[in-house]
């Protein structure tokens, strides 16, 4: 028999307009997190999502432009958003959406037969106007477009940048430093904000701990990293904080390279957070502990979206924010 969503709200001991606004990620729902876990975990036993995506393969054969914001070149360079396009990917094949992969510099390439556009990374205001002209159904992935009335999925730095924060406070490091990435927009209009490094900012202003001279900025590459890193050590010399949180996992691997070079030990004398957690992490040694961020749940999260936008003829704006983990590794034990 059918699963139906009455079952699940059964099962999960909810209304059945609850069930349905959850499944429909609607952030307006006045409903805890634990709530929308239950809902989902049940759901995925009762196998109505696999359900669901069978009727979207049968009903529906849509053809999406995935936009990528960098080259070709520098995304094989950037597990974080290759990964992200792999989740759109692998989603839209179970609903049986076609997927053309195009970069900013091409958007002329794409075609007249293009239902919807995914569009990956950060856009300037003529970006994404130019973006909207190509298809009404608009969803962009790590990029907070929902002012501008477009569906985003984006991932929380604020409680992430806590958390490792909190980690090396409550282990009783209080001097902590900083390595991000600045960047624009691939037309070079807009800055993109660095949201960790606010975040990190603001988490320590709550301790009173924040210090400027213990902050980098490169440019999110494993050789800004290093530089970085390697100017770190140059300024500070004994000052040198005991404790790095840093923007990408590429740049801590560069930081890490110069630690090592310095003779430096790590976690002894320097202890190395790093954010997103792609495979590079694992790679080097010590291992990186990092943040895990769902980048392949993004992508395929923003593929629902359009789903639901086709299935409801959905006209207002939904943002999905997922939440990270800490992974513990050896770089901080």
């Amino acid at each position: 028999m059918a699963v139906t969503l009455k079952d699940i709200a059964q099962r999960a001991e909810v209304s059945l307009a609850t069930v349905s606004r959850v499944l429909n990620y609607d952030q307006t729902l006045s409903v805890s997190d634990q709530t929308r876990q239950r809902i989902f975990t049940i759901a995925s036993d009762l196998q109505y999502n696999k359900r669901k995506r069978r009727d979207v393969k049968a009903l529906m054969r849509k053809n999406i432009a995935v936009v990528q914001w960098y080259s070709e070149s520098k995304e094989h360079d950037d597990l974080y958003y290759l990964a992200i396009r792999r989740g759109i990917e692998s989603q839209a094949q179970d609903c049986g959406f076609t997927t053309t992969s195009i970069f900013q510099n091409e958007l002329d390439q794409v075609g007249d037969d293009i239902d919807a556009v995914i569009a990956i990374g950060k856009f300037s205001p003529s970006q994404v106007q130019a973006l909207s002209e190509l298809s009404d159904q608009l969803v962009f992935v790590d990029d907070d477009q929902f002012a501008a009335g477009f569906d985003s999925v984006v991932t929380d730095f604020t409680v992430a940048t806590s958390r490792v924060v909190d980690y090396f406070w409550q282990r009783g490091i209080q001097g902590i430093g900083m390595i991000y990435g600045q960047e624009w927009s691939t037309d070079q209009v807009v800055e993109v904000p660095n949201q960790r490094q606010q975040s990190f900012q603001q988490a320590l202003e709550q301790h009173h701990a924040y210090q400027p001279e213990f902050v980098f900025a490169g440019d999110y590459t494993s050789q800004s990293g290093y530089l970085m890193m390697k100017r770190a050590i140059a300024r500070l010399g004994e000052r040198l904080p005991r404790a790095f949180f840093i923007a990408n996992d590429p740049m801590a691997a560069g930081a890490l390279k110069a630690l090592q070079q310095a003779e430096i030990a790590v976690p002894q004398r320097v202890k190395l957070f790093s954010f997103n957690n792609t495979t590079l992490a694992e790679y080097v040694y010590p291992e990186i502990s990092s943040v895990n961020v769902e980048t392949e749940l993004m992508g395929s999260t923003a593929v629902d979206l359009l789903v639901n936008r086709f299935q409801t003829n959905r006209r207002a704006a939904q943002r999905v924010e997922l939440g990270t983990t800490l992974v513990e590794r050896d770089s901080t034990k």
